[in-house]
């Protein structure tokens, strides 16, 4: 069993259905460029596709690995988010928390961690205006010096947080203005898993984020999602214009909040809250498969994370299951991988004259040979020792 964190997160408040709900009046109802509304009852299966995400852009930053890939373009960025663009994905996610004074910015760790004189130290984001955030790292005017920027790695070493193609810092506002229209946006709300977060503080964060995204949105396409589950019932609460997804590592890590503990639980809280969707670390839906069939009971839909969605095989797992896309680092690779496992096969193809099928139905369309799917649930178990 993975170690219990020392993490709590406050109970849903007794009042959570009187929180106003002034602010969903105000605001304008969005399409996707398709012409599908964005209500509260939409699920993104009735886009009959699978969606491929990029995550925190072209790819996380992984600054101890090998790899180049992962450390070809700063994450989290309008530069990472343009480059991601370029392939075919459907959506870019990204982590959105807001300044001291009341900002939405891009960024993912809880801290900024720089070094002054030799001292290295951290500053929340949450405690940082918008002015002093964006002086750390790269800056947009060139003969400016932005402070050092370091990061710390997943073995606790501290390193300066290099990476081939660098960019500034941003806000939601600017990714908005400035990242390809046609891209859809999935909004992560970032919270501290060791902070308890009152209610007002929460739906102050939320309306200020709200604000911006009714305010540029357009016909983009919005997801929401979060970790946090007291924030993604109210952003529920508050909107029901975009889809809202509950995130969780799908029993993989254990928290004092039950309902972060399990995909039986994230099945709950979204049935409880009205919710859309689930997004689960993959690894927690290989190890409990049987959860799929019951969130497609529940009419939810579910989107992964995770490393092993950089794995060709995984991802046309995946599909095979019901799932209905995936966030990946590997942009070129995986969406490669997509297009060409979504390419008819002769049969479809020779079908699809008979009954002349719409191209829509015919390349949505996925079949495995006895052998393949054979060769995908044996790989699976390996899968999840990596």
């Amino acid at each position: 069993m993975a170690a219990v964190k020392a993490v709590h997160v406050i109970d849903v408040p007794n009042n959570i259905d009187h929180v106003s709900e002034n602010i969903a009046s105000t605001l304008s109802m969005s399409r996707f460029a398709t012409g599908l509304e964005i209500g509260n009852t939409t699920s993104i299966s009735t886009w009959n596709k699978f969606l491929v995400i990029g995550h925190r852009g072209h790819g996380m930053n992984q600054l101890q690995s090998t790899d180049r890939r992962m450390k070809a373009i700063k994450e989290n960025t309008i530069a990472s988010f343009n480059a991601a663009a370029k392939f075919p994905l459907d959506f870019v996610e990204f982590d959105v928390q807001v300044t001291k004074d009341d900002c939405p910015v891009i960024f993912h760790d809880d801290v900024i961690i720089s070094q002054d004189n030799g001292v290295i130290f951290e500053k929340r984001i949450t405690e940082l205006t918008l002015e002093e955030f964006l002086s750390y790292g790269p800056q947009r005017e060139t003969e400016r010096k932005g402070k050092t920027l370091l990061r710390k790695t997943y073995d606790r070493k501290i390193v300066n947080w290099d990476v081939e193609t660098e960019d500034s810092f941003c806000t939601l506002r600017e990714v908005f203005e400035q990242v390809e229209p046609s891209i859809g946006f999935n909004i992560e709300l970032k919270f501290d898993d060791h902070i308890v977060y009152k209610q007002d503080y929460l739906i102050h964060v939320l309306q200020s984020i709200l604000k911006v995204v009714f305010e540029c949105s357009k016909d983009r396409p919005i997801i929401f999602s979060s970790f946090q589950p007291d924030a993604i019932q109210l952003v529920r609460k508050l909107q029901s214009t975009y889809p809202v997804f509950f995130l969780t590592n799908g029993g993989n890590e254990i928290y004092y909040d039950v309902r972060r503990n399990s995909l039986e639980e994230a099945i709950k809280l979204c049935e409880d809250a009205g919710l859309q969707g689930i997004v689960s670390e993959i690894k927690g839906v290989f190890r409990n498969p049987t959860a799929v069939a019951k969130i497609k009971e529940a009419k939810l839909s579910l989107l992964t994370y995770g490393k092993l969605n950089n794995v060709s095989e995984a991802v046309y797992m995946q599909h095979a299951m019901g799932i209905d896309g995936v966030i990946v680092d590997l942009v070129q690779e995986i969406t490669t991988s997509v297009t060409n496992m979504m390419k008819p096969r002769k049969s479809d193809q020779l079908e699809e004259e008979k009954n002349v099928a719409s191209e829509e139905e015919v390349n949505s369309k996925l079949e495995f040979s006895q052998d393949e799917m054979t060769f995908l649930l044996k790989l699976i178990p390996k899968l999840i020792e990596l």
